[in-house]
């Protein structure tokens, strides 16, 4: 059976010197959609749009900071203990979503006190964006043939050359639909239902799918923690339960607290 063969070279333009990599452009691009979506979301609440230059800002910051912390010591301590200085080299990859999940939680906290914004409230529509975000670092971690699936025969399964010869699943290709997806459900739960009056239900919900999925992705990919290759459950697995849990809670209390 033949397999798609995927090798794409990360740099994507080199020009005197200076290097672009698909990862940074396709990085950036999800900052930017997630950006535009919270702008559409603040014109439709009638909020200052002023703020938005702040919330980028803390956005981005928590996002970057925790996804690489969490990489760090969630996956490679060992390594990056040893060599520290590799902590900054995130054009190479390496960033963790329950990381990136605790920075952005972490940064919010302190923009919706600036912003005067009620924390659930804000959250509840940065979840939504960070749907779409989601999206297009998954296809970073694609381009960079990283992140990468166990061997299949599938029908669906790529090569991924920088790796081996071996067909394996797309395991970023289905958290990529799967954020895709996540994203355009909540964008018209948003829009169209009045979950949004029911503040952390959208929040709640984006938490229990994104890690419930990722929880369920985690069989078909390869382990990332080199000390967790024994382990019953994967690092990723482990790590995912909580935000599960949470996820439901805060989804179900709104519907059965009155307020």
């Amino acid at each position: 059976m033949e397999h798609l063969v995927w090798n794409l070279d990360p740099v994507l333009l080199s020009f005197m010197g200076l290097k672009i990599h698909w990862y940074g452009v396709l990085f950036a691009t999800a900052i930017t959609t997630g950006f535009m979506v919270m702008k559409r979301i603040y014109a439709l609440e009638g909020l200052d749009t002023e703020s938005l230059d702040d919330l980028l800002i803390y956005s981005v910051v928590g996002i970057v900071v925790g996804a690489r912390l969490g990489h760090v010591f969630f996956y490679e301590p060992g390594y990056y203990l040893s060599n520290p200085w590799m902590i900054l080299a995130i054009w190479k990859g390496g960033l963790a979503s329950h990381g990136g999940t605790i920075g952005m939680i972490l940064a919010m906290y302190f923009y919706q006190r600036k912003a005067q914004i009620p924390f659930l409230f804000l959250m509840d529509r940065i979840a939504i964006a960070t749907g779409i975000f989601c999206f297009f670092v998954r296809m970073a971690n694609f381009t960079n043939s990283e992140i990468v699936g166990i061997p299949t025969d599938k029908p669906w399964a790529i090569i991924f050359e920088r790796i081996d010869m071996l067909p394996r699943h797309p395991a970023q290709l289905y958290e990529a639909i799967t954020y895709l997806g996540l994203f355009i459900g909540m964008w018209l739960l948003y829009r169209f239902t009045h979950i949004k009056q029911k503040q952390g239900a959208l929040l709640g919900l984006f938490l229990a799918l994104v890690y419930g999925s990722r929880y369920l992705i985690e069989f078909v990919k390869v382990r990332q923690a080199e000390f967790a290759q024994d382990w019953s459950m994967s690092v990723g697995q482990m790590l995912s339960i909580p935000f599960v849990i949470v996820g439901l809670l805060l989804f179900i209390m709104p519907f059965v607290l009155k307020r």
